[in-house]
């Protein structure tokens, strides 16, 4: 059944919005998924503050497109799914790399990131990226670490000569 001219409006205007409101997109391939299936995928994306929706690969490019973002036709053949993180782009990516790495039935074709176009190869990339407290206790670590180390540099002298005063100050043992 065709879609009437007014439909297709609102179906770009939904799009839209989705990409909009998203931080980052996974366009991936479905053949042969059982609702089970696709029930199970939407709530583990739901969990991590996303949505994956059926798009009509026709006004998704056009939504793309109007949106200022590239849309290579050959992403948008097939059966085509998106998955749209609202929240947490590594997270959702992760979600989707291993759903496809288990089922046969899902092809992660590619993604977005802040509306730069994204190959398979670097969907899976982001997927392995820690989660955001794990990279910021990384990066803190990594900015303290000099300051840490020159303050036990500067402290090391003082903790010898105390040392040394330490052991001028207790008696000797005397040999009973």
């Amino acid at each position: 059944m065709a879609l009437t001219k007014k439909r297709k409006e609102e179906l770009i205007a939904q799009y839209s919005q989705w990409i909009e409101q998203s931080k980052g997109l996974v366009v991936t391939e479905y053949m042969g998924m059982t609702m089970k299936e696709f029930d199970n995928l939407r709530a583990k994306i739901r969990e991590a503050g996303g949505e994956f929706h059926v798009v009509k690969n026709t006004l998704i490019i056009r939504t793309l497109e109007q949106a200022g973002m590239t849309a290579p036709a050959a992403d948008f053949e097939k059966s085509t799914a998106v998955a749209f993180a609202f929240s947490a782009a590594p997270e959702v990516a992760k979600i989707m790399t291993d759903f496809a790495r288990t089922n046969e039935s899902v092809k992660v074709k590619s993604g977005y990131l802040d509306k730069q176009h994204l190959s398979a190869e670097a969907v899976k990339a982001l997927a392995e990226l820690p989660p955001l407290p794990v990279m910021r206790a990384q990066l803190l670590g990594t900015i303290l670490a000099p300051a840490s180390k020159l303050v036990r540099t500067l402290a090391e002298p003082g903790r010898m000569i105390a040392a040394v005063i330490k052991a001028y100050a207790e008696p000797e043992a005397s040999p009973a």
